[in-house]
């Protein structure tokens, strides 16, 4: 069982920055992927960015290519969503979800584990 936790979401003015932070913990994995997925009120979930927990491929939602950057720490099971020139339309529930495939996916069904997510607002 892999427990996942979310922190660092807020509230932003728009063209602000966040960094949200994942920790993984319970059953280890050397393998697989990690995924930001986010869920505006009225709308359905939304993949944002994911990254393979080898080599660190990434891949993005277009509409936050430019803006977000995903990052990992090995050592630490971690997980970071840096999160910049935020729009108001950023704003929604931000979950960290982990897949055991080893090629990203954007489909959440693909994914396994996800933590209880963090708010994130962004203001006009």
């Amino acid at each position: 069982q892999v427990s996942l936790v979310e922190s660092g979401g807020g509230l932003v003015q728009a063209g602000g920055s966040l960094r949200l932070s994942c920790a993984a913990s319970g059953r280890t994995f050397s393998a697989g992927t990690m995924g930001w997925f986010r869920q505006a009120p009225g709308k359905e979930r939304e993949f944002v960015a994911g990254i393979t927990w080898i080599g660190g491929s990434t891949t993005y939602a277009d509409s936050v290519k430019g803006r977000f950057t995903i990052s990992k720490n090995n050592a630490r099971n971690a997980v970071y969503l840096e999160m910049n020139s935020l729009k108001t339309e950023d704003t929604g529930v931000y979950y960290c979800a982990r897949s055991p495939r080893a090629y990203i996916s954007t489909t959440s069904a693909f994914y396994d584990s996800w933590g209880r997510g963090t708010q994130v607002t962004v203001s006009s």
